[in-house]
């Protein structure tokens, strides 16, 4: 029973840890800028209203199923600025901790993870944001809403385990950073973000469908304006998850396996 209880409680004190950590990182990030904290904010807040200029005022985009197309926009770009930014960030964390990592009695497992963290504030801020403009907008979210807290989940966990894997491949292959820049743009021209799925042809919405972020995109639009519990099935749910969860085991396997290497080349 004793061990059970310092187990629980080192469990405890190892979170406690890594949200602190986290919030340093945070707070090192903007150290110094007249701002601060608050360009983590202001820089997704602006990326919205550029695109919405460029798509609705210059291409002349239409409501997506009678629904405001800035809402509609800012729901789905919400989520990606999560996957996105936590991936760029964590990927250099051990360059940037690197005195860390070659201290023994540092545990240098937690730094993607806490990299990771450090965005997930900022996307909890801006779906914050998103909820006041949807009710100022006349479109106030119902209860299908809390279906949000599943897919901030499986977001979290994707992105960990993408950051646990880039991170190591960053220390030995230092174009890693450029890769996964372009990966990223890939990824979201490729992804329904800024533009509607339902545009394209049947075949072509099967395909796109398997995108592991369209899940999260999708999920977020379903839960903010459709207003009730919706999922893209059994079968392709579980094949998200089963996805997720792989990612996740293959990023903290190959981290693990590496981790005694990276001193070295560091």
């Amino acid at each position: 029973m004793n061990g059970k209880k310092i187990n629980l409680k080192r469990l405890a004190d190892d979170a406690a840890f890594i949200r602190q950590f986290a919030v340093d990182d945070f707070r090192t990030k903007y150290a110094g800028s007249a701002l601060g904290g608050l360009w983590a904010f202001l820089q997704p807040i602006i990326t919205i209203i550029l695109y919405w200029f460029v798509f609705q005022l210059g291409f002349k985009s239409q409501p997506v199923a009678d629904f405001p197309f800035i809402l509609w926009l800012m729901i789905g770009l919400i989520p990606w600025f999560f996957i996105s930014d936590a991936i760029v960030n964590a990927t250099a964390c051990l360059m940037d901790y690197s005195y860390l990592v070659k201290k023994i009695l540092f545990n240098i497992n937690i730094l993607p993870l806490a990299k990771v963290l450090s965005t997930f504030f900022v996307q909890i801020v801006l779906i914050l944001f998103a909820l006041i403009c949807f009710a100022i907008g006349g479109h106030p979210p119902g209860a299908g809403c809390l279906q949000v807290l599943i897919y901030l989940l499986y977001m979290f966990l994707l992105a960990v385990g993408i950051s646990y894997t880039t991170a190591t491949l960053y220390v030995f292959f230092k174009d890693t950073i450029q890769i996964i820049s372009i990966v990223i743009q890939a990824v979201f021209w490729l992804t329904p973000i800024v533009w509607d799925i339902n545009t394209m042809p049947g075949p072509v919405q099967r395909a796109l469908k398997f995108n592991p972020i369209y899940y999260c995109i999708n999920g977020f639009r379903s839960a903010f304006i459709e207003k009730g519990w919706n999922h893209p099935g059994i079968g392709m749910t579980i094949y998200y998850w089963i996805f997720c969860l792989l990612v996740l085991l293959f990023g903290v396997r190959l981290f693990g396996r590496c981790k005694n290497h990276f001193a070295d080349v560091l």
